[in-house]
């Protein structure tokens, strides 16, 4: 009797001790990995989720880039840190489509993770330049099967999101085009404006000051719902591209193993810190929307988008050594 005592005594003591360090978690400042460049779009948004969790939590929540290889070397550095809380990490759409890019990771993106938040996102729009003699995602579509001249789709590398977004358009649309892949997002659109390639999916905030300036033409938008920044461009889905819904999201993960408590206190303190209307204009002028779910939603909706795009990129048949 006293051993089975023992026994239960044992996992007792360590839900105590979890309870407990929930209740001053935290006490010392958490790390955030961005795994891409510093002043990149994910950087941009990450700084003003640790700025409202410091302010929600009282304590400092530092980044730190760890940028290349897709995002997976900063991604690879958080699936073997301790489930703590204290190494956390903000990634985008690419978190479940790298491991099918690049060979031998040591990680899985969702198993070797704790989905903590979602966070944002943006959808993409469908550019052409000004010469295109279309005037909608149909006559573009009819165009590139019927056209004299390949319709050609610029996007900022083999395996981007651009590149999976045009890839997605092909495969729900039954549209030719070509991709032609760009060695960054800013050289894909200065020659969209400059009318060397026909088309591409961008980001609104990318395409806008093109579209004002009568360089280029919005044609469509990705996700289901319009983007208000460009209220009079259909989703694609209303311009007869039948279930295309597709977003640049932003999330907020830990290690594989967080205690669940840590994870619902980051949960909380990401909702109202975000909810804030100052959090939200600064998000917006980022060019993403605040999109807030819990952390069992997350790992509903990281699936999904695992199997969606798993299934683009087994079509395309890519993969970067």
């Amino acid at each position: 009797m006293k051993l089975h005592g023992m026994a239960l005594a044992v996992p007792l003591l360590a839900l105590s001790l979890q309870a407990a360090a929930a209740q001053t978690y935290p006490n010392r400042p958490v790390k955030v990995i961005v795994p891409f460049e510093p002043g990149g779009f994910t950087d941009v948004v990450a700084r003003v989720v640790a700025q409202q969790l410091g302010s929600a939590l009282g304590e400092s929540f530092i980044i730190e880039n760890k940028p290349g290889a897709g995002s997976t070397i900063g991604s690879d550095f958080v699936a073997k840190a301790a489930p703590d809380g204290y190494t956390l990490e903000i990634v985008s759409t690419n978190h479940v489509t790298s491991h099918r890019l690049y060979k031998n990771l040591e990680y899985d993106p969702i198993k070797s993770f704790t989905p903590i938040a979602k966070l944002a996102d943006s959808p993409y729009v469908l550019f052409v330049n000004a010469k295109v003699p279309v005037q909608s995602v149909q006559e573009l579509i009819e165009l590139s099967r019927t056209g004299a001249t390949p319709i050609r789709y610029a996007s900022s590398g083999n395996g981007s999101t651009q590149h999976l977004m045009g890839a997605l358009f092909i495969a729900k649309s039954g549209a030719k085009l070509e991709h032609v892949p760009y060695r960054g997002s800013g050289g894909a659109m200065k020659d969209l404006a400059a009318r060397f390639v026909e088309t591409s999916f961008a980001a609104v905030a990318n395409g806008l000051p093109h579209v004002k300036t009568g360089k280029i033409k919005a044609l469509g938008v990705t996700s289901t719902r319009r983007n208000a920044q460009m209220p009079d461009v259909p989703s694609l889905k209303e311009a007869g591209v039948k279930d295309y819904d597709a977003v640049v999201w932003l999330a907020l993960l830990g290690p594989a193993g967080m205690p669940a408590d840590i994870v619902a206190r980051l949960n909380e303190a990401v909702r109202t810190g975000l909810s804030k209307p100052e959090a939200k204009a600064a998000l917006a002028a980022a060019g993403v929307d605040v999109a807030l779910s819990s952390p069992e939603e997350l790992a509903q909706y990281m699936a999904q988008e695992n199997d969606m795009w798993g299934e683009v990129i087994r079509n395309i048949d890519i993969r970067i050594d």
